[in-house]
């Protein structure tokens, strides 16, 4: 009896113990060290609007824009319309699934009459597939390099200019070597609308 009384004792402490830390301190500590290192990702990257008192994102999730006059992110199966940051996930298809075969078929083809490409132009992969949170913020730059044109059409701009505006918010890849060259679209849109206002600029 009194063996299991002590047993009892120590394993109370244990949680305690335990609860103090990882409920406690472990969590401040973190919250801590994120504020004190990367203040800006441990507010949520949040963007605002020219008053600055309007919150119109994060530079970490992305949005869906589909107006002519705007850089197009990737597509999104986060939620029932995509884009929905409380049910990030992707398709959760495989690569003989006829369901993705038909979805990535229809991207394709709707991508090339919106950016007025031929049957035959190769499309980069983030251009049809989404990616497997549904809130990626980047696009590839291959791909918004073919959508340059119809956005020079829309916002009366030459596509030199915006091919300058690229390039000079292009991305290198992860730690140099992961991934291709990208952009951030709700930065990139956001520049744009600052830069050459179009009557489609979202309010």
């Amino acid at each position: 009896m009194k063996k299991t009384a002590q047993l009892i004792k120590i394993s109370s402490l244990l949680t305690l113990l335990f609860a103090l830390f990882f409920c406690g301190i472990y969590p401040l500590l973190v919250f801590g060290v994120g504020h004190l290192f990367f203040p800006k990702q441990a507010e949520g990257s949040l963007l605002f609007d020219k008053t600055g008192k309007r919150v119109i994102g994060s530079s970490l999730i992305g949005q869906n824009f589909q107006l002519p006059a705007y850089f197009h992110p990737r597509p999104s199966h986060a939620g029932k319309e995509g884009y929905d940051g409380a049910h990030s996930s992707g398709s959760n298809l495989g690569p003989t699934s006829s369901k993705l075969i038909a979805a990535v078929t229809r991207a394709g083809a709707s991508y090339r009459e919106e950016n007025h490409l031929s049957p035959s132009t190769p499309l980069p992969i983030d251009a049809i597939t989404s990616s497997a949170s549904g809130l990626d913020p980047h696009i590839s730059l291959s791909n918004a390099l073919l959508q340059i044109p119809r956005i020079a059409k829309e916002r009366n701009v030459s596509e030199t200019i915006l091919l300058t505006l690229l390039q000079a918010h292009a991305e290198s890849p992860k730690w140099g070597f992961l991934g291709n060259e990208r952009v951030n679209v709700l930065l990139l849109n956001q520049k744009l609308d600052a830069l050459f206002p179009s009557n489609q600029a979202r309010q």
